[in-house]
Formats: structure tokens, sequence, C-alpha cells
């Protein structure tokens, strides 16, 4: 028989180390109650045995099929339509190749291109890029918003703004070619990003001044989790006005930008 004294047996039973009606543990699942309500992660979502509950897995499942739908499905042509976009498309061929080869999702394809050079106003100091990337529904969900606001924002600034354009299976670096093809003074990409087991809405903005092809990531600067639940796309207009204002006064975007304010932070 084991000794009472040796807390390693596996023969007898440890003593519960905490009562569960300890003020101090009620006061600890309040506080996770809080923090779950609030956050939209997967916290406290409790198990059955060494399994997750069964309404726990339900929603998992729903919500992982909600993202593949978001990156499986194409952006509407009546929205495309209704933006007055310029319609693009890169050299991928399908979902299953835009997955595969992000290299070929960075170049416009040869009709794209002329229909650049055709239809697109040369040389504007903002281009404005959408692409569906990894969420065709961020697309669908921010951008009928956060356009306008974008749009009106620049106008005001008197900011010059080239022919809006959509590049269908886009990656974020096509905006260089775009931009470096019509000779923009900034290029901003609004792009659907991978998409979340809590939302597949998110869209991120990418801007780059002097855009051209292959230019390094750490030259572009970010503007992300625009979706109701995180940034607004109203307010992300706004602040991407104002983003914009700094680049081109600066003409430099990415850590070029940021390095007198990074420095300042860590004196």
């Amino acid at each position: 028989m084991a000794s009472d004294s040796n807390p390693d047996s596996d023969t007898e039973p440890l003593e519960p180390t905490a009562d569960p009606d300890s003020d101090a543990d009620q006061a600890n699942e309040e506080a996770l109650r809080r923090i779950a309500d609030r956050n939209p992660t997967r916290l406290g979502v409790g198990r059955s045995g060494p399994r997750p509950t069964t309404d726990a897995l339900l929603e998992f499942r729903a919500d992982h099929g909600v993202a593949r739908d978001a990156v499986h499905s194409r952006v509407s042509d009546g929205l495309i339509d209704d933006l007055g976009l310029v319609e693009l498309r890169t050299t991928v061929a399908d979902t299953d190749q835009y997955l595969a080869r992000p290299d070929l999702g960075r170049e416009l394809d040869a009709d794209s291109l002329e229909r650049l050079e055709r239809e697109c106003e040369p040389a504007p100091e903002v281009q404005i890029v959408v692409s569906d990337g990894l969420s065709s529904s961020a697309v669908e969900a921010n951008v009928p918003q956060l356009l306008p606001a974008l749009l009106d924002g620049l106008e005001g600034r008197d900011i010059s703004v080239g022919t809006p354009v959509f590049v269908e299976f886009g990656r974020v670096d096509v905006m260089d070619a775009v931009g470096e093809e019509l000779e923009a003074d900034c290029c901003v990409s609004l792009i659907g990003e991978r998409p979340g087991l809590r939302t597949a809405e998110s869209l991120s903005a990418y801007l780059v001044y002097g855009p051209k092809r292959g230019s390094a990531t750490a030259k572009k600067s970010v503007v992300s989790n625009i979706h109701d639940g995180g940034l607004p796309p109203v307010e992300a207009g706004a602040e991407l006005v104002d983003l914009i204002a700094e680049m081109l006064a600066a003409e430099a975007s990415g850590v070029d930008l940021r390095e007198d304010d990074r420095e300042f932070r860590t004196e």
C-alpha cells in the first residue's frame, strides 16, 4: 500500500488543491467569463473528457466552413460595377493555383496590362487597388463603405487619385506592378486577409510610396483588422487619408516613414 505521504503515487487519489465554491475560484470564473465575452478568440469553451463540447465543436466547424467559403468564392461582378472599378486579373489561372503559387498573384496578365494602359489615368498621386486576396467576403463587407470615405478624404486634401482598379487573384505585391505601370507616386492595396475562425471579413490596406516591382515588404505601411468588429471601414478610410498625406509629404513609406519615430521611442 502506498504511503499517504507520497504525493506522486498513482494508487492513492490526490486531495483537491482548492475549493471549487471558494470566493477566489468564483472570482476567477467570473473574470474568465468577462475576458471571453470581450475577446473574439475561443476561451473557456470547456471539454467533455478529452474532447471539446458538442456546441464548441459545431461552432468551430461552422466557422471553418465560412473561412473556406471566403477563400474559394469570388467577388461579385455587381459590386465591381457598382464601385466603378476597372477589372483586371493576375497570371493566376484558378483558386488552387493562387494558393500554391503566390508569385503568380504579383503580376498582371497581358490583357490586364493593356487595359491598364488604355483605361486608367496615368501618373496619379495615389493609385487604389482592390483585390480579393484570401477573402472575397472581406471585400464585399468593407470596401463599399471604405472606398467612398477614402476617395472623399483624398479629394478634401486636394490629392489626385487615379482610376481605381479591382485585381482578381491578387497578392499584396500586385500593387507594385499596377503602381509602376501607371507611374503613381503612391499605391494603396485594399485586400482580403486570410480568414480566421471568428471572422472571415478582415480587410487590410497596404501602402507603398514609389511603387516598384520587387520592393521589400518593409517598405510598405499597413493598416489591418478592418471590419465591423475591429477598425470600422469608415474610420479606416479617414486613417488612410492621414497616412497617405504623411507618406506624400515625407516621400516615404514603411520603415522609412517611421524611422525617426522609432528612434525616438527607443531613447
